[in-house]
């Protein structure tokens, strides 16, 4: 019951437009997040997953959701290399843009 709630609840609030936020979030912010969680599994008595898989496997599946429906918006930005093995990454200019959803999706991705 109690994982049940923590799902729901707690992690629904954590990770809450996660795909967004977490590239772009300071190492502090992380370890914040992370000691959340380690203070669940304490009260839990069992495992969950970290702040950092929640956020690989939220941003895998929303990049393959792009990537499957060429009437994104975003679907021209998820473009193989001639290999077809790796996406051809985003050149960004400032660390802001770097930081957000596609270019550290399309990272994400290359790095399977």
């Amino acid at each position: 019951m109690l994982a049940q709630f923590y799902t729901a609840i707690i992690e629904s609030i954590l990770t809450s437009s996660i795909t967004v936020w977490f590239a772009g979030a300071t190492v502090r912010d992380r370890l914040r997040l992370q000691r959340v969680v380690r203070a669940a599994e304490k009260v839990m008595g069992c495992r969950l997953p970290s702040i950092q898989d929640l956020y690989i496997s939220r941003t895998r599946r929303c990049a393959g959701r792009i990537t499957a429906d060429p009437s994104h918006p975003g679907h021209g930005l998820f473009s193989p290399l001639p290999s077809g093995r790796r996406l051809r990454s985003i050149r960004t200019k400032t660390s802001r843009y770097t930081n957000s959803f596609f270019p550290s999706a399309i990272r994400l991705l290359n790095t399977k």
